[in-house]
């Protein structure tokens, strides 16, 4: 009975009505503590956001990224006999799970009047093992440009800048010059589409893939590759696998690269970020609740009457102190339930909007990241996290002005009012 009688007289603190909130000055109150409230609750929408944009951010790099490019990869300009790969066994200490042979040049595609630059991979078959590229085909199959003589698969935004699909001709030209009548020329061949990906990644832009044959043959190469790449068992143990390349193939200019060389520095700063961002907006989460201690201690000042009748009425110092503390934590629990709403709203509308935005201005705000969308992941963990966080905070702030209307004397209030 006494539970619910504080509960309930913590409710009416609440919506302002006990007691008269709207006479003598208990505006001010009102004002402080909503002010208080909004920024406890624009804390929180922030701090779940941000969250959720950075383990978007992770996961992205973590699942799609290190899906789809191979872990490490070994390579040497001047090539190598891909007979050298035929013996390659694969040490229980080497930490590589999977290897395949690549041939790399940089190069151009024109078609449709467009002409733009590329990175042409030639792979076999083993290429499956170390990447998931073939999962992100929107159109035909990464396997088909092992069906059929000069076929080739390319990335989504680079098809459609050249406005190509399945079944048309575009021209690859290669930076090896040959002389002609006409003077010195690039190496061209013309190759058929015969499959679409879209992997949200750079190799979206620039990414065209062939068969090994068919780059052996574009390259004039014959039999031979410019390395393999691999993959881990381990993505962040590539110490290992690289000493393992380099012992096992005797190439003087071999160049052994893994992910990490590239995107280790952004995985790190996502994860360094994380923190940072959590910690930075916990303490504005604090300082937002215990800001609620203005409008709480407000509200004992402006409320000492009817503390003094609830004494006289027989209601305990402890009861005076839960109303106080049940107020603040009620207080905490909307702020909380806002604030997360909040968040997840933004979650959801700011990737719209900027993808909206990028199609308006023909301009992609992510061109300076690995992915061409603004990513979003909310984990229940951060959010109960968040939410108990938020909560503690109000109670603790709390604590001090119920302390203040627990230590107020009934006999001295009534005789001043």
């Amino acid at each position: 009975m006494r539970a619910n009688l504080t509960t309930f007289m913590a409710l009416r603190y609440a919506l302002g009505r006990f007691g008269g909130a709207r006479r003598n000055g208990a505006t001010g109150a009102t004002s402080v503590g909503s002010l208080a409230l909004a920024g406890l609750i624009i804390s929180i929408a922030v701090l779940v956001f941000v969250m959720s944009v950075v383990n978007g951010f992770e996961r992205e790099l973590r699942e799609r990224l290190l899906n789809v490019l191979p872990h490490i990869t070994a390579t040497s300009q001047r090539g190598m006999p891909i007979t050298e790969l035929g013996d390659l066994v694969l040490a229980n200490n080497s930490g590589l799970v999977a290897v395949a042979p690549i041939l790399r040049s940089s190069g151009l595609i024109a078609a449709n009047g467009a002409v733009r630059a590329t990175q042409i991979t030639g792979i076999d078959d083993a290429y499956a093992s170390v990447s998931a590229l073939g999962d992100f085909m929107v159109s035909g199959q990464l396997a088909d440009i092992h069906r059929s003589k000069f076929g080739l698969v390319l990335g989504g935004r680079l098809a459609d800048q050249l406005n190509l699909q399945v079944g048309d001709d575009a021209v690859l030209l290669l930076p090896d010059q040959r002389v002609s009548i006409a003077g010195a020329l690039p190496r061209q061949k013309r190759f058929s589409v015969v499959g679409i990906f879209r992997s949200q990644s750079q190799l979206d832009s620039s990414g065209i893939f062939i068969s090994l044959d068919d780059a052996q043959r574009l390259l004039r190469l014959p039999g031979r590759v410019h390395g393999v790449q691999g993959r881990l068992q381990d993505f962040f143990a590539s110490g290992s696998a690289s000493q393992y390349l380099y012992q096992r193939f005797a190439a003087s200019d071999l160049r052994v690269r893994s992910w990490m060389a590239e995107f280790g520095t952004l995985y790190q700063a996502i994860s360094v970020q994380k923190a940072t961002l959590f910690l930075l907006f916990s303490l504005l989460i604090a300082v937002a609740a215990f800001n609620l201690v203005s409008g709480l201690i407000m509200i004992v000042e402006q409320r000492r009457g009817d503390i003094a009748i609830l004494r006289s009425m027989g209601a305990s110092r402890l009861q005076v102190l839960a109303l106080f503390c049940m107020l603040g934590t009620l207080l905490g629990v909307v702020g909380t339930l806002a604030g997360v709403a909040a968040g997840l709203g933004l979650g959801w509308l700011l990737p719209a909007l900027v993808n909206g935005a990028s199609a308006l201005f023909q301009y992609d705000l992510m061109s300076q990241y690995f992915i061409s969308y603004l990513p979003v992941q909310v984990l229940p963990q951060d959010v109960l996290i968040i939410s108990a966080l938020s909560i503690g905070a109000t109670l603790l702030a709390s604590l001090y002005p119920a302390w203040r209307a627990m230590g107020l004397m009934p006999s001295r209030v009534l005789a001043n009012e």
